[in-house]
């Protein structure tokens, strides 16, 4: 099993990458990429994915994320492929990553 630290360096390595790939992307650039919008969501994904996995300790050591939100993101990501809302992709990157950065750097010490 691994360890949350583990998780959590997947969820950094994920937002530094995405944050990389939209750095020179607005809104516009951004929809009209489906490349970029694939590999955006991939990733976005993979936080989900590992922060699923988390133990709860993390989590309460954490209550300031919206864990639950970033699951279900990644649920809708996978699951409901055809009704993702490239926007709220696009926004939640750019808006909601640097606060998750902030608090996983925290977790990790």
């Amino acid at each position: 099993m691994r360890s949350d630290r583990l998780y959590l360096a997947d969820i950094l390595d994920a937002i530094t990458l995405i944050e990389h790939w939209l750095s020179a992307s607005d809104e516009d650039r951004f929809l009209g990429n489906e490349l970029l919008q694939s590999a955006v969501l991939q990733k976005l994904a993979t936080i989900g994915e590992a922060a699923a996995r988390l133990s709860e300790e993390t989590k309460r050591a954490s209550q300031d994320v919206p864990w639950k939100e970033i699951i279900g993101f990644r649920n809708t990501a996978v699951h409901a492929y055809f009704s993702v809302d490239w926007r709220i992709v696009f926004v939640t990157a750019k808006d909601d990553l640097p606060a998750l950065r902030f608090a996983v750097k925290r977790l990790l010490g």
